[in-house]
């Protein structure tokens, strides 16, 4: 939700507010606009104009904060999906142990437990002729 203007936002972020004009031009921010087009951050844009002061105060340029910036977008995104995968695995073991135990279950009545030492081998029959 979009709650400060520039000024404020360049405040928090500690900026002077023609860098955010910058940051917007470069494509490193989008923020939001009012119906008379005036610019409205919020903080998550706040959070990452100081992400972005960061990385070049690291000595990155622009063009490297922008890389850095979409590099780590990705691996956000892929997290997401590691988390999904990571569910539908567990949930498909659990469906698996689930249908062992209804296999087990069907198969109890059909085997009949035998001791060992109460088979007698009866060897090799042989034919008559």
């Amino acid at each position: 939700m979009a709650l400060f203007m520039i000024s404020v936002a360049a405040e928090l972020a500690g900026m002077h507010p023609q860098t955010l004009r910058l940051y917007e031009r470069r494509g490193l921010l989008r923020p939001q606009r009012t119906a008379k087009n005036t610019r409205r951050y919020s903080q998550h844009d706040v959070e990452r104009l100081q992400r972005i002061q960061e990385l070049t105060e690291l000595g990155l340029n622009l063009a490297g904060v922008e890389r850095v910036l979409a590099m780590e977008m990705q691996m956000s995104a892929m997290a997401a999906e590691v988390q999904r995968l990571q569910a539908l695995l567990e949930a498909a073991a659990a469906d698996m142990q689930r249908e062992i135990e209804r296999v087990e279950r069907s198969h109890r009545f059909e085997l009949v437990p035998v001791n060992h030492t109460q088979i007698v081998p009866l060897g090799r029959r042989r034919r008559r002729t």
